[in-house]
């Protein structure tokens, strides 16, 4: 009975990644997930307490340790941690935010995965609308977009690496779309 109760994870028994490719996409393991939203007061107050940085422009991402903090709306953030320090990070934005907010946890509804490679903007744009270009989507950037059917977070950690945060469900469709998109940059 413990077995039937034990966490998979998202890509857990999917079809292999392509073999030959110049690209891999790894889940990122289970971590906290918020989503953060209120005035720039209080999201100030909690950036101070958070140790991270919540004043960066619109589509911006800020690391600070084991944290990063993804603006992706005027009055949202997402929240990413590491390990069990869930509920430090919610008990610390109840106490500095000084003001109405609000702060869902998420981490159970998405999955976290990185995309690397070579020409990874060209197999990200078989399904995503947005110019991804190191020019016109630095490093840093991160924003709400599309790829295929599903609304992911996309966020550029190094010319050619992104992190995707995706609903859980969604997960295999991110999987196999992906898998089918690195294919036509095998060789």
């Amino acid at each position: 009975m413990a077995d039937a109760l034990a966490r998979k994870g998202a890509l857990d028994g999917l079809a292999a990644w392509p073999k030959g490719t110049r690209h891999t996409l790894e889940p990122v393991g289970p971590r906290p997930v918020f989503v953060f939203r209120g005035p720039e007061t209080a999201a100030a107050n909690v950036g101070t307490a958070l140790g991270v940085n919540f004043g960066q422009p619109l589509n911006q991402a800020q690391v600070a340790g084991t944290r990063a903090t993804l603006r992706i709306g005027p009055d949202e953030w997402l929240i990413l941690g590491l390990g069990d320090e869930g509920p430090a990070i919610a008990a610390t934005v109840a106490a500095a935010a000084g003001e109405a907010h609000s702060l869902v946890d998420v981490s159970h509804r998405n999955v976290g995965m990185v995309f690397a490679g070579s020409r990874v903007e060209a197999a990200l744009n078989t399904g995503c609308p947005l110019d991804l270009s190191l020019a016109a989507f630095p490093v840093g950037m991160a924003t709400r977009t599309l790829l295929g059917k599903v609304e992911i977070v996309l966020w550029r950690q190094a010319a050619d690496r992104f992190h995707i945060e995706c609903w859980r469900s969604f997960a295999p469709y991110v999987h196999a779309f992906l898998g089918e998109a690195v294919l036509e940059y095998a060789a």
